[in-house]
């Protein structure tokens, strides 16, 4: 009957825990990426995902795309990574591919598209341009004329516009070999008097990203201002307390998503007036301006400014942070508190990714140099948990007699681990290094573009979604997909069983609750994180495999304690 009791208990605990991991997860921790694959009839397919292309010629669409961009003269940007067009009616940046990112796994997916027309859904585009006084100036449906129709690394095209009245206005842009486009903008005066030009670049977005913000990774308006980053604001934020500006020397601003960025970044010794706006029509925009500049007749004044469009590739980001020496402009990656320990990790595991080849056997080297680097202290943690098993028989006897006096059991407990020369909390100190190395990756497969899409082996396409072969629809041979915590794929099953096989040598608690919610953890902890990335799961499994073989290695060294352990 107590026996009985305690399962019931210890079930009630398991489920406790498996639905408030479930709500903490959804609220704070992101488990992985969308899946990009399903196992359909026991064969792996790609998922259609048309969410991810941010003006798709859907019904949805508010325009035809395709019919946007042509309507307007445009000028083509062709580099190694990008494919678009800039719209020469109010000089912008409109238009945007990312040719090294495709939607899906599916051969002929899509390129991941960034910036998108006003007129289509979810617009998307960037623009430079003045304020000022004693003029005329050049306005969203000013028409530009352009000094070639294509603009690459290396040609550079500019953009002219002559307001009649003496003023010229020039933006000459230019783009590199990855994901930075430079923007010259230079007022020419001609005419009888001065005037005053205030120049300013902007991002605008018609809508929310669909990549969700969470406590571990903010998606939404981001920037650097005064060499501090800034991620306190969300687009609700935007929307409920209304415009949010900022003073700053340098930095940046702009909006990020999971993996993509948009970003206006500004002379970095400059004075600038930055905000993050919600605009008339609901959508939201990112701007700054610098102090306006008097240009006396016969005079030009000049402003660079420029614009990230692209993946949030770390190397990259580093590159221009110390090449254009652009203020903290790795921070677009939100890597947190413990960023000074994740970014190692990343590093290593990038490194041993170029040099294998395969992310799933950098992510299984990762697992072997960890337990290699704590090999020493795990050594006294089986020592010490051996130990444990043989005293267990004094133990029991001690709190059997003692059961009525608590301080006393504590004093003969504590008398009776310095004897047998026992440490109980032994075993929680290499657990406790691992959390960091754990959690560092799980942000790098959550937030490294570097990570999307990498497969493994065999049905594992995507370390960084779910594992999603799962025996709960039969591989897929039964149509329907279950709930992300119950489609228990192969790595979180293989998971479980690894981690009962673990706690199956270790020593059995002595409370009969503890003993039978030990019995389930392994099981629990396999629903729990079935919704992880295949990465992750492959990370622990590997570590739990690990972790069996070196006590195995310690009793084959010493088999007097497994002999004691097995006497009692």
């Amino acid at each position: 009957m107590s026996d009985n009791r305690n399962m019931i208990l210890a079930i009630v605990l398991s489920a406790i825990v498996l639905l408030g991991w479930s709500f903490i997860s959804d609220r704070y921790f992101p488990t992985a990426s969308e899946p990009s694959t399903k196992i359909v009839e026991g064969k792996q397919v790609p998922i259609p995902q048309p969410g991810e292309d941010p003006a798709a010629d859907a019904p949805a669409a508010i325009r035809d795309r395709a019919v946007v961009l042509a309507e307007t003269p445009r000028v083509a940007i062709e580099s190694p990574r990008l494919r678009g067009s800039i719209n020469l009616r109010g000089a912008r940046v409109d238009d945007l591919v990312l040719t090294d990112y495709r939607q899906s796994l599916a051969e002929d997916s899509p390129f991941i598209r960034l910036l998108s027309p006003s007129g289509t859904s979810q617009a998307y585009f960037a623009s430079f341009g003045w304020t000022g006084e004693g003029m005329t100036l050049p306005g969203p449906d000013t028409v530009w004329t352009a000094s070639s129709t294509r603009l690459a690394p290396g040609n550079p095209v500019t953009l002219s516009w002559d307001n009649g009245q003496g003023q010229r206005f020039d933006i000459r842009l230019s783009v590199d070999d990855g994901y930075m486009f430079t923007a010259d903008q230079r007022v020419s005066n001609s005419g009888t008097g001065a005037v005053a030009a205030r120049p300013y670049a902007l991002i605008s977005r018609a809508e929310e990203s669909e990549d969700p913000d969470s406590w571990t990774m903010h998606v939404g308006p981001i920037g650097v201002f005064n060499d501090a980053a800034n991620y306190d604001w969300s687009y609700e934020d935007i929307a409920e307390e209304g415009d949010q500006r900022f003073s700053s020397t340098g930095g940046w601003l702009g909006f990020s998503d999971k993996y993509w960025l948009t970003a206006l970044v500004p002379p970095q010794p400059a004075d600038i007036s930055a905000a993050f706006r919600r605009g008339a029509n609901g959508g939201f925009q990112a701007n700054y301006t610098v102090e306006p500049t008097i240009i006396a007749p016969g005079q030009a004044a000049t402003h660079q400014s420029r614009l990230f469009a692209g993946a949030k590739e770390v190397e990259l980001l580093a590159h221009y942070e110390d090449d254009l020496g652009i203020a903290k402009f790795d921070k677009a990656i939100d890597w947190g508190w413990f960023e000074w320990f994740m970014k190692p990790i990343f590093a290593l595991l990038n490194w041993l990714f170029h040099a294998l080849g395969n992310f799933g056997l950098a992510i299984i080297c990762l697992t072997l140099i960890v337990r290699l680097l704590l090999f020493p202290i795990a050594q006294k943690q089986f020592k010490s948990m051996a130990a444990m098993r043989i005293v267990q028989p004094k133990m029991k006897a001690i709190q059997e007699r003692w059961k009525d006096d608590k301080p006393r059991m504590q004093q003969e407990m504590l008398k009776l681990y310095q004897e047998e020369k026992v440490n109980p909390m032994a075993g929680c100190l290499p657990i406790l290094l691992q959390i960091p190395i754990f959690y560092a990756l799980y942000k790098v497969l959550m937030l490294a573009v570097e990570m999307r899409h990498e497969p493994f082996i065999l049905w594992i396409k995507d370390l960084s979604a779910p594992d999603p072969m799962t025996p709960v629809n039969l591989f897929g041979y039964l149509d329907f997909t279950p709930p992300a915590f119950l489609a228990l794929g192969i790595l979180p099953i293989l998971l479980g069983i690894t981690m009962w096989l673990q706690f199956k040598l270790n020593p059995q608690p002595m409370d009969p609750v503890q003993k039978q919610v030990f019995s389930i953890m392994p099981w629990v902890f396999m629903f729990i994180m079935a919704p992880f990335a295949a990465g992750l799961q492959l990370y622990w499994t590997v570590s739990n495999i690990l972790t069996i073989a070196q006590q195995k290695w310690l009793y084959s060294r010493h088999p007097q304690m497994k002999e004691a352990a097995e006497a009692k």
